[in-house]
């Protein structure tokens, strides 16, 4: 810690990443302050719990005061990145270095492209959509930062994630929510090609540890999960949690561009279905040679938990 400072801010905390951060940290008995527009997340009572706009310096600086580690697990809305994702980036490096605070940024995998091969840190960044070509540019900026010595810096990467509260995501509440329905349950892209899934209290653990270890700093890391699945199977570990089968559907490339025609949120989905439609795995063995041994909950447990969350979200809001 410098000049005093001891708290560990996390940013987007009613998010499926922030959230799970949080409570991850809280857990290791570290003094953690959670910061949403509304103030509202769903977080552990020793977790304090800020209102503030990231996107407005003054707000932002209030909430980072005292901060010794900031977790950047915010974002615009999915339709507005390119336009809000850069100018939200470089506030947040700003507010962070004029406090002294190492910065931990939640990344996603979108910017490697097709690859056909296990993702890794040394995999090219060869972005094939505007959205990995958005992430490729926020990952540079805040490296950059980091190598010109403004701050500290470390991203962590995970790949599509499901878990309680994480509602935003290709496998979070629409998915689920289909499956307690009784409905048919939507896989974008290819039911059988295998997808590295993460589960998010795993990737609060993980991010955790980026935090508190200087080792980190500067680089990039993989967050472990479970190994690859896919949609076919990972629907039917739905169906084992839920207690009844579950009919698996297929959301092809065409019907997302015909959907994305009325629906703008649609539309940018099908900027990113390549990796629906492949193979998409991520390799996190390094993480486990510098941090590890780290153990991931197995897939089965995972579901179940979430499915278990799912159910009492429902009974919360039938009382």
């Amino acid at each position: 810690m410098r000049d005093g400072n001891e708290i560990h801010v996390v940013l987007g905390a009613s998010g499926g990443t922030g959230n799970a951060v949080a409570r991850a940290l809280a857990e290791r008995g570290l003094p953690v302050r959670g910061v949403n527009r509304a103030g509202d997340a769903e977080l552990p009572e020793t977790v304090e719990r800020v209102a503030a706009d990231v996107t407005r310096s003054e707000q932002l600086r209030r909430a980072l005061e005292g901060a010794a580690v900031v977790y950047h697990c915010a974002q615009p809305e999915y339709t507005r990145w390119a336009e809000d994702f850069p100018p939200m980036n470089r506030a947040i490096v700003e507010a962070t270095a004029e406090v002294g605070a190492k910065l931990v940024f939640a990344d996603n995998l979108y910017m490697y492209g097709a690859t056909g091969t296990p993702m890794r840190e040394d995999t090219p960044v060869r972005p094939t959509s505007k959205k990995g070509r958005v992430r490729a540019t926020l990952a540079e900026d805040l490296l950059g930062a980091h190598r010109a010595g403004t701050l500290r810096v470390a991203i962590s990467r995970a790949s599509d994630y499901f878990g309680p509260r994480a509602l935003d995501s290709a496998i979070g509440e629409r998915l689920f929510e289909a499956a307690l329905a009784g409905k048919r349950v939507p896989w974008l892209g290819s039911l059988d090609q295998p997808h590295t899934v993460s589960y998010t209290e795993d990737m609060g653990r993980a991010i955790a540890i980026l935090g508190e270890r200087d080792e980190a700093d500067g680089q990039v890391w993989h967050l472990p999960a479970a190994e690859p699945v896919t949609g076919r199977a990972f629907i039917e570990l739905i169906a084992h949690a839920i207690g009844r089968p579950l009919r698996p559907t297929a959301t092809t490339a065409g019907m997302v561009r015909l959907a994305g025609l009325f629906v703008p949120m649609i539309r940018e989905v099908g900027d990113v279905m390549d990796q629906w439609t492949e193979p998409f795995v991520s390799d996190a063995s390094r993480f486990q040679r510098a941090f590890g041994p780290f153990e991931v909950t197995p897939l089965d447990e995972a579901v179940r938990r979430t499915v278990a969350w799912y159910r009492e979200r429902e009974t919360d809001a039938a009382a």
